[in-house]
């Protein structure tokens, strides 16, 4: 079963890190690309035990600063 997962990448001091939004995975590497690889196999990984497991859909996404 195929999915499509909205993933975000962005650089954290010396590191590239990639999180998804509709699922608790994250994962990073030296690069984006690498960053991009890591987070593609945690992917795999976090649904090889429950392949049909629902995923919240995620539209209409922005990104926004918080004090806190």
């Amino acid at each position: 079963m195929k999915r499509t997962i909205e993933v975000v990448i962005f650089q954290e001091d010396d590191r590239w890190v990639a999180q998804a939004l509709n699922v608790e995975v994250s994962s990073f590497g030296d690069t984006p690309e690498e960053a991009r690889a890591a987070i593609q196999e945690a992917l795999e990984l976090y649904f090889e035990d429950d392949p049909d497991q629902e995923i919240p859909n995620v539209q209409g996404g922005r990104i926004e600063e918080l004090h806190v």
